[in-house]
């Protein structure tokens, strides 16, 4: 791998690598896999309603092992007194931080007045989080955010929003470096379609530095996200943390030291944890399709991807697949 070194003007206790949560996919199967990649990493929940840690299953909603920590807790919701039942409930599951999300364009985020239509209710997220830094005393409560909604092209309105959180006592801002459009664009052109604008996560850091700034859209490898360190204080991966999850090693190991272990290494560092789940009753195929992408771009990775889809889910499928399919790996590599 290229050497990749970040900024030696930020400590290493201020760095921050960062996986964003996705719905549906950052399950505890799929943080204790990043955990093996990438020991330095933050990872995050998938974002959970305020109302549904109340009264949901809680069991499900908030699952998570030690093996994950650190770990933040994503939450959902415009009500301040019960984002901050929420966050006390959470951090007495074990949860590490509490983020709320103000960046979610979906329509059924917008018909529940949070996610990204918050943008325009600095004073309403200003309230939310103190709220639950006072239920949370000593833990981080942080908050990931767009530029704007639709039209919103002006930075001392953004600039406003984060002042206004931050009075409250907020220190760290994810920015997903790009407007979003609550009508006309489906969550996936929300991703894609408005244009990046890095220059005002960088803008922010500069103005604003005493807060932790970490800029989260479009990052696709390791050179692209180490590059940011030299204006802000992190970066968060979306998509390319679970279609090619060794990056997330990679830059581990370039960020804040250590040896960089093969695939296959990490692999079968994350076996204990299967093996683990699969005697409690998981099937195999909730665990497996985290780690399918581990071989992307490498011989052998489609078979890889092809044995452990094809044969996962069936009756007694266990970790003899995942050799199998590491085997193809290595005859891929030899024959390479």
């Amino acid at each position: 791998m290229p050497a990749v070194t970040p900024a030696p003007a930020i400590p290493a206790d201020q760095l921050r690598l960062s996986v964003a949560p996705m719905m549906d996919w950052t399950d505890p199967h799929c943080r204790a896999f990043h955990r093996v990649l990438a020991p330095h990493a933050r990872l995050y929940s998938e974002m959970v309603h305020a109302n549904a840690v109340l009264h949901g299953d809680r069991a499900r909603l908030l699952a998570m092992y030690p093996v994950e920590h650190p770990v933040a807790l994503q939450l959902g919701g415009s009500e301040p007194a019960l984002l901050a039942a929420a966050a006390r409930i959470g951090v007495d599951a074990g949860f590490d931080e509490v983020n709320l999300n103000c960046g979610c364009p979906s329509d059924r985020v917008q018909a529940g007045r949070f996610g990204a239509c918050l943008m325009r209710e600095p004073g309403l997220v200003a309230d939310s989080v103190a709220a639950m830094i006072a239920a949370v005393p000593g833990v981080p409560v942080t908050v990931k955010c767009r530029l704007g909604v639709d039209d919103d092209h002006e930075w001392e309105r953004f600039l406003a929003f984060v002042d206004t959180i931050a009075a409250a006592g907020c220190a760290t801002f994810v920015v997903h470096a790009r407007n979003a459009w609550l009508q006309g664009l489906s969550p996936k052109e929300n991703r894609e379609v408005p244009p990046l604008r890095y220059d005002w996560a960088y803008r922010l850091k500069r103005e604003r530095p005493a807060l932790q700034v970490v800029v989260n859209g479009g990052i696709a490898d390791a050179a692209e996200a180490t590059a940011h360190l030299a204006h802000v204080d992190g970066a968060m991966l979306g998509r390319a943390a679970y279609h090619t999850p060794y990056l997330l090693h990679e830059l581990d190991v370039a960020w804040f030291g250590g040896a960089l272990r093969s695939r296959a290494d990490l692999l079968r560092a994350y076996r204990p944890y299967v093996e683990g789940q699969l005697d409690r009753g998981v099937f195999l195929k909730h665990i497996a399709r985290h780690v399918l992408g581990l071989f992307a771009g490498q011989p052998g990775g489609r078979a890889f991807r092809q044995v452990l889809s094809e044969g996962a889910h069936k009756p007694g499928a266990g970790w003899a697949l995942v050799e199998q399919a590491l085997a193809l790996t290595e005859r891929g590599a030899q024959a390479a």
